[in-house]
């Protein structure tokens, strides 16, 4: 008969068990009951995490994002004001202080709209790009969570958009560029669905119109497959949803770029325009990776594990042929460390080299270099592949040099 357990990992979707495995094999996180719903990361999985997130960042710098730090706490005052308290106070986690009710933050919007009214805005300061890899916390059942696509505490690449309406189109185009530009790197197809009006709605419908109108422009204008989805906005605002197919031809729902008209009136956000009146900024809410965690789970079932260099937790193991080489290996090993690199080095004893090759190759090293005598004498490194390719006895320098362009264009390339 099946243990308990056992009957509960049948209950979980095939994908789920991928993922569960993938990070067994490669200790890449963990949960546990102390804390359900929220991941434990382990040096290889917070790798991951971090390349993800640097490159977001990287991304960021180019088009104009600047990145914003707020707090994780609010009084209820705040939800209340930004109408979440009322539409979704039971998916948030509440504490209660000295004389006030506290929440844990489940979305930064409404702490960047407080940001934005600091201070008078002037239209020369507008768009407003702001960024936020702030933690969230959502109050999911503890029946719905499973691994890293369902969570409690989550981190999104995050961000606000605060414009003119005349900047509207050109900030969406820009969006849509931003997505299609990093999901090539992973490799996804993607086509997009236009959102439109819900019944019931907030605001004026003359404005709905309008705003999807310009939406709809705006995928135009970027070229790629989409697709009209009515009446399946938010109830403040229509949206774009970006479909992605992986590598393994499953779907997933992402990136969005969402509209918001309520949220500029329920905090009366005003600039004052090149007329000198005041005007109302057009907020957009858009993610491009989403959750950070479910990309990670989707990003470890497309790659089956076999991490790209760029983003790999596991790029290099250096094998010595006999105990006169591990000098040099030792060499190596910090040549590669100090360009960037996740590099290690096998000192076990009793293992013939094919077996700390197999190994190596099938903990999903990317890259092999055994160093015998040859090697420490030329300056070299015999190279193997994860996948068992040989690509022969290279010259040191010419190696970091040729994985340093492999890494730094986030190139899905195995040989070199």
């Amino acid at each position: 008969s099946q243990s308990v357990s056992q009957l509960h990992l049948l209950s979980f979707p095939c994908t789920l068990l991928n993922t569960i495995k993938i990070s067994a094999d490669q200790e890449l996180f963990f949960f546990n009951d102390v804390s359900p719903g929220s991941c434990f990361f382990l040096p290889k999985g917070a790798h991951i995490y971090n390349t993800l997130t640097d490159f977001i960042k990287s991304e960021y710098r180019r088009r104009g994002f600047n990145e914003v730090v707020t707090p994780t706490l609010y009084k209820t005052a705040l939800w209340e004001r930004s109408g979440h308290w009322e539409h979704y106070s039971e998916n948030m986690f509440t504490v209660s202080g000295d004389t006030d009710t506290y929440a844990l933050k489940p979305m930064n919007c409404p702490a960047h709209c407080l940001m934005f009214e600091q201070r008078l805005r002037s239209w020369r300061e507008l768009p407003l790009r702001w960024a936020d890899f702030g933690a969230l916390h959502r109050n999911e059942l503890s029946g719905a969570l499973g691994g890293l696509t369902r969570v409690r505490r989550f981190c999104q690449d995050d961000a606000h958009i605060f414009c003119t309406p005349e900047q509207l189109e050109d900030e969406i185009l820009a969006c849509l560029d931003f997505v299609r530009s990093v999901y090539r790197v992973f490799g996804f197809s993607f086509h997009c669905l236009l959102s439109t009006r819900p019944t019931p709605s907030l605001g004026e419908p003359k404005l709905w119109d309008h705003a999807e109108k310009q939406l709809e422009r705006s995928l135009e204008q970027f070229g790629e497959r989409w697709e009209l989805n009515p009446g399946d906005g938010a109830f403040y605002g229509p949206k774009i949803d970006i479909q992605i197919r992986d590598a393994i031809g499953r779907q997933h729902q992402c990136a969005t770029i969402q509209l918001d008209f309520q949220l500029p009136i329920r905090f009366d956000l005003q600039y004052v325009g090149e007329d000198e009146k005041t005007h109302r900024p057009v907020m957009v809410h858009r993610a491009v990776l989403g959750s950070l965690e479910r990309m990670i789970a989707i990003l470890a079932e497309s790659f089956g594990g076999k991490w790209p260099l760029w983003l790999s937790p596991a790029q290099v193991m250096v094998i010595p042929v006999g105990v006169s080489c591990e000098s040099y290996a030792v060499q190596v090993v910090h040549q590669f460390r100090e360009a960037g690199f996740m590099t290690e080095l096998d000192e076990g004893v009793g293992a013939t080299l094919n077996k700390k090759i197999r190994s190596a190759q099938l903990a999903q090293y990317n890259y092999i270099f055994v160093v015998g005598v040859k090697e420490c004498v030329s300056g070299t490194v015999s190279i193997r592949t994860r996948g068992g390719n040989q690509l022969g006895q290279r010259d040191t320098e010419e190696v970091l040099a040729s994985l340093k362009h492999l890494r730094d264009t986030r190139s899905n390339m195995e040989d070199f």
